[in-house]
């Protein structure tokens, strides 16, 4: 049993330190809604605390998963930041898709502290989080990795170390960029089937046997084709991760012409209203005329 703190209990933070109780750990809870770390609470198990600094003071490991930079920042910096109170020896692990500056600047601070750093961005939705089937993708040294694997197991289908501090975040951006034109792709497709008179269903029965298949195919086209857009990940979130994609492309060189315009089209998607609905929207945009 590891002591471990959990700070934030978004639509994935919470299934995942629910995962951590339940696997036998001795988990505390930080939110920013101090309502939802009590439920999470009633529901689990566990203990909550006011602020990062109380949640993480003793704790082995301490596990986040906000927003953004600036979230992260604010959980791990200043006097109630998670730092302040971690023991020295003791292992960060950043669930959040940040940037890799922020990633950069906190292993760093971690350092300093004689705190572990491991950046490990997940990647399967809230369906994957509430059924621990996420991929995890991190960056960090090797010992503090080799700490935290079998800690994350316990809400992972797959964990892989793919290199040092800030590689984890560096493989998200690569995932966001796949993700971003294989839903422009399959909203085509759908949208192309629907102008030519042919019913989407019995396409996709067909197509996604072939090259064509994917996982956004198998678990999208149905809710897509029957104009529902109120689960999965957010346009507004996958718009700020694409931004970190691009200006990331701008100082390494990278052309992501195609990620671009998707996240362009994602942006007309905001202006309809659309930026609490989940990535497939892309379709919608489509179908608007």
């Amino acid at each position: 049993m590891t002591k471990i703190t959990f700070l934030g209990l978004g639509v994935m933070g919470y299934p995942m330190a629910g995962h951590l109780q339940a696997a036998g750990h001795d988990v505390t809870v930080y939110n920013r809604t101090a309502a939802k770390a009590q439920k999470w609470v009633e529901q689990h198990g566990g203990t909550s605390a006011a602020t990062p600094a109380e949640a993480a003071q003793g704790a082995e490991m301490v596990m986040a998963c906000v927003g953004n930079d600036n979230d992260l920042r604010s959980v791990c910096l200043g006097d109630d930041g998670a730092f302040a109170t971690m023991p020295e020896g003791a292992l960060f692990v950043d669930h959040t898709t940040v940037s890799a500056k922020v990633t950069s600047e906190l292993y760093a601070a971690a350092q300093a502290k004689g705190i572990g750093f491991v950046d490990a961005p997940v990647s399967g939705g809230q369906a994957g989080a509430e059924n621990g089937q996420l991929s995890i993708m991190c960056g960090g040294d090797s010992a503090d990795y080799d700490r935290a694997e079998p800690v994350m197991d316990v809400y992972a289908k797959l964990v892989k170390r793919i290199g040092e501090s800030g590689a984890g975040q560096l493989t998200k951006m690569c995932n966001q960029i796949a993700i971003a034109g294989l839903v422009q792709g399959l909203s085509e497709a759908l949208h192309f089937a629907t102008k030519a008179g042919l019913d989407g269903h019995d396409v996709v029965e067909v197509i996604s046997q072939g090259a064509a298949g994917s996982w956004q195919m198998a678990n999208r086209y149905e809710t897509m084709l029957d104009d529902q857009f109120e689960h999965g990940f957010a346009v507004d979130w996958m718009r700020k991760d694409l931004g970190i994609c691009l200006d990331t492309a701008d100082e390494n060189g990278a052309s992501l012409p195609v990620t671009a315009l998707v996240d362009q089209f994602y942006k007309d998607v905001q202006k309809m209203g659309g930026g609490r609905w989940d990535t497939s929207a892309l379709y919608k945009r489509l179908q608007r005329d």
